[in-house]
């Protein structure tokens, strides 16, 4: 049997289930991401898409697309966030604080932001990302 993890929002009406294990985890302090997040740092954990359900709670689940590249979801009800799909690069982020396991894997995740927050695009170091590099922003 699978690892399952589950989550919520900040109000619990909608409840996302990640099964297996993570492609990716680390953090990043992006300005895109410190701006979504609301804080200095953003810890994340990518997923195959397959691996996400939204579990409870999908009418209200809001989209917002800057990007091509960032198609962030959040809960229509009390605004929190909830996950970030990257077409482009096949994978799911949902936020760290959403789901508290597994165990963030520090040491073995890099930051995904390599040249610090002043730069708009990052190139993703963290283990285990597909071919190793994205752009994200």
């Amino acid at each position: 049997m699978a690892d399952k993890h589950t989550g919520a929002c900040f109000c619990g009406a909608v409840e996302i289930e990640v099964t297996g294990a993570p492609e990716a985890m680390g953090y990043c302090h992006c300005r895109s991401c410190r701006s979504w997040s609301a804080g200095p740092v953003n810890a994340f954990t990518l997923w195959k898409p397959a691996n996400v359900k939204v579990t409870k709670g999908a009418e209200f689940v809001g989209r917002f697309m800057k990007t091509p590249v960032s198609d962030r979801q959040f809960c229509t009800k009390c605004g929190g966030h909830l996950m970030t799909d990257h077409p482009p690069l096949g994978l799911t982020d949902v936020l760290r604080a959403d789901h508290p396991e597994p165990p963030l894997r520090t040491g073995r995740a890099c930051e995904l932001c390599r040249d610090g927050a002043a730069h708009e695009g990052r190139t993703a170091q963290a283990e285990g990302f597909p071919g190793g590099v994205g752009r994200i922003r």
